[in-house]
């Protein structure tokens, strides 16, 4: 299997600190290194470092379906590079196609049993780094979670983004398809013309094109420090994705041997640069979710009233789907993640001393790349601090009496949304959506679904079928809805997410009953209802706490577990932060 030299005694030479020596080294470790070779390891393999590669290739979704590719190039890297390759595989979920069923409650366990997975192999094997691939959307925090717990030294790998399609001319998206079924319950589109624009909005391998949460997520892997800068953007099926892979490979044996691990690149600096990015670009509000539960997984003090801080003083400057049309391949051609972060450095709205796996500064690290200034690109899709979208960023945490801990929403068009009226309340996310597609959504409606928290669905399902739904009948940004659970990186509008706590665990959102008036003030950071305190508390003596929606099984064990999703709805007791 080796490329390097079958001359050598096991593990002869491997620095101390590696815990592979537990089983390469010693007399007592013959029958392990009988098992290695079983599977074509030599001697020279045994003596170096072991490094993971952490796969989820599947054939349940686009954005994973071509990883094992991806990983081959990561781990020919590694072997060249003089490291052990061992190559394991953990699992996912495709959140477009689970989307609007029942199956959507798996998503983010998914990304606990991914964490949960990949620090199992690499504990259990005593591995001595990873590299951590991802291509669905739980796949990035899933695997930047799991870096974390075991503290190896770790780079991480995105599978990258998929291609846009072509219909009437015009690029679409999985997006224009889930807005798709709203049009056509709005009679605003035929059956056929979506049955058209279904077969063409997805040609190939790769994650969702738009700056949804996949994109979201792989963007901050390198704003964070946990991939090299410019790693992100390449599309899934472009020969600079392998080139990436190899990169990437060969970095991790470097790590590895440098012993630089997360836990000494990983800060609260690098965590808000993270978030600075985030809302720059108008990224996915699951982000805040994985964020919070990363820095509780890190041990970083981060608390969800820091993504408003950051966000007043950070502008939002690209305008990428679901904002705009464009999506991460535009970005790629103009240079990438590093154009949006020299911009944001040289407005003094980063930690340019922030450090990186490289071993580099974020800063260091763009003086390196040189990416272009905007202001010398035609991209009319990007704009600069000095003139930007919006003066404050993208993402807004929302409080007051409906949500103590917050609620999470992300401005995609209108900048001061304010809206006082009745809710229409529903108990799950089905009843909600029969709701739109029988043509009942008026201008000046607000929605509430509740029960679908992290403990309440449980798994927090995101709920792009009805946000899109709303929005394909012209609603997007005069109908509200808000719910305890979460809406995709692709949702656009008048959209409220994450409203904590939620109604299993006895939150406000428990007590609302159809027509109580609610207040939503975008300016003021507020989603009130208009209440008091001791009629809220009455309400929820009267209604109780909900039953489990299940009892037994996996949903059951981390509807247990999770924590609210102000704290990033970790499951990890240890990261817990209430």
């Amino acid at each position: 299997m080796s490329q390097q030299s079958e001359q050598g005694s096991p593990a002869e030479g491997k620095p101390e600190e590696l815990p592979s020596k537990e089983v390469t080294e010693g007399v007592e470790r013959a029958p392990h290194r009988a098992m290695f070779r079983a599977m074509g390891y030599d001697d020279a393999d045994l003596s170096s470092p072991m490094i993971g590669v952490a796969n989820p290739a599947a054939d349940i979704t686009p954005c994973n379906v071509h990883l094992d590719d991806v990983a081959q190039s990561a781990y020919d890297a590694v072997d060249e590079a003089d490291g052990m390759p061992i190559e394991f595989g953990t699992i996912t979920i495709s959140d477009a196609i689970s989307m609007g069923t029942e199956g959507m409650k798996a998503s983010l366990i998914s990304r606990e049993v991914i964490a949960d997975s990949v620090e199992l192999v690499a504990f259990g094997e005593r591995m001595d780094g990873l590299v951590t691939i991802g291509g669905c959307d739980k796949n990035m925090p899933g695997m930047m979670m799991a870096a974390i717990r075991t503290d190896l030294p770790s780079v991480f790998l995105y599978g990258g983004s998929i291609m846009p399609g072509e219909h009437g001319g015009r690029e679409v998206t999985i997006q224009n398809v889930f807005e798709g079924v709203g049009a056509v319950a709005d009679g605003e589109m035929s059956e056929d013309e979506l049955d058209e624009m279904e077969r063409h909005a997805c040609p190939g391998a790769g994650s969702c094109g738009g700056m949804f949460t996949a994109n979201t997520m792989a963007s901050i892997s390198e704003t964070i420090g946990f991939a090299p800068l410019g790693s992100s953007s390449p599309p899934a099926e472009d020969d600079d994705r392998y080139e990436v892979a190899r990169e990437s490979g060969e970095l991790a044996v470097e790590v590895v041997q440098e012993q630089r691990k997360p836990s000494d690149f990983l800060s609260r600096e690098s965590f808000e640069n993270a978030i600075a990015l985030q809302v720059a670009i108008g990224g996915s509000t699951n982000a805040v979710l994985h964020l919070l539960a990363m820095a509780a997984e890190a041990g970083v003090d981060l608390d969800i009233e820091d993504f408003n801080e950051i966000s007043a003083r950070t502008p939002k400057i690209a305008k990428l789907q679901p904002s705009g049309a464009h999506v991460m391949n535009d970005l790629h051609e103009v240079g990438g993640v590093p154009v949006v972060l020299r911009e944001l450095l040289e407005a003094d709205l980063l930690h340019g001393d922030a450090l990186t796996v490289t071993g580099e500064t974020i800063a260091e690290a763009i003086e390196r790349i040189d990416p272009p200034r905007i202001e010398s690109l035609d991209a009319e899709f990007l704009y600069t601090v000095d003139d930007p979208i919006n003066e404050r960023g993208a993402i807004r945490i929302l409080t007051g009496n409906l949500a103590p801990e917050g609620a999470v929403i992300k401005i995609t068009g209108e900048d001061h949304l304010h809206h006082e009226g009745p809710v229409r309340i529903f108990e799950e996310e089905e009843d909600a959506m029969a709701y739109v597609q029988e043509g009942h959504v008026e201008t000046g409606d607000v929605i509430g679904i509740r029960n679908e928290g992290p403990r309440g669905g449980p798994g927090m399902r995101e709920m792009l079928g009805v946000t899109s739904a709303v929005a394909g009948q012209g609603h997007a940004e005069d109908v509200a809805l808000f719910t305890d659970g979460r809406f995709s990186g692709a949702t656009r509008g008048f959209s409220i997410g994450h409203v904590a706590p939620e109604a299993a665990v006895g939150g406000p959102i428990a007590a609302l009953e159809d027509g109580d008036t609610i207040t939503i003030d975008i300016d003021d950071l507020e989603l009130s209802v208009d209440l008091s305190d001791e009629e809220i508390e009455q309400r929820l003596e009267k209604h109780g706490l909900p039953e489990p929606n299940y009892t037994t099984g996996v949903l059951a064990k981390y509807g247990q577990t999770f924590d609210s999703a102000a704290n990033g709805a970790v499951t990890n007791p240890g990261a817990k932060q209430d």
